[in-house]
């Protein structure tokens, strides 16, 4: 999830009876981000989703 959608997301979480869902956010915009940026966002997705999974914050 990108930063800008947060909200949304946590919304729909509600919505369908999961509030508290974790996900993993980074920065917005993806799109005109650069290469060196991109793999920074995965390598922050990889962590948060390894805390996530494993339940660590």
């Amino acid at each position: 999830m990108t930063s800008k959608f947060v909200s949304a997301a946590e919304l729909m979480a509600r919505v369908l009876g999961m509030s508290g869902y974790g996900f993993a956010i980074i920065e917005h915009p993806v799109s005109s981000a650069t290469s060196a940026e991109l793999d920074a966002h995965a390598s922050t997705t990889l962590d948060a989703i390894d805390a996530l999974v494993l339940q660590r914050k």
